[in-house]
């Protein structure tokens, strides 16, 4: 079965144990949340650090355009 969680009066809902640990998120950790469908995603929010180095060898002409589709 899958973990659980209430809404609070204060809307607030806290996330499981079991959640919080297989995921390794911490206390003040941001997160976006993304309407999908019905529900919801929920997706921590990286930071300057991780996302340092992620277009490492990408080149500005090497893209496609919306002329180039079909």
């Amino acid at each position: 079965m899958a973990d659980t969680a209430t809404l609070s009066a204060k809307f607030q809902i806290s996330i499981p144990k079991g959640v919080r640990e297989a995921r390794n998120w911490k206390a003040g950790q941001r997160f976006a949340f993304i309407p999908k469908g019905a529900g919801l995603l929920i997706v921590p929010v990286p930071t300057r650090d991780q996302l340092s180095g992620i277009a490492r060898g990408a080149k500005a002409g090497d893209y496609r355009d919306r002329k180039d589709r079909v």
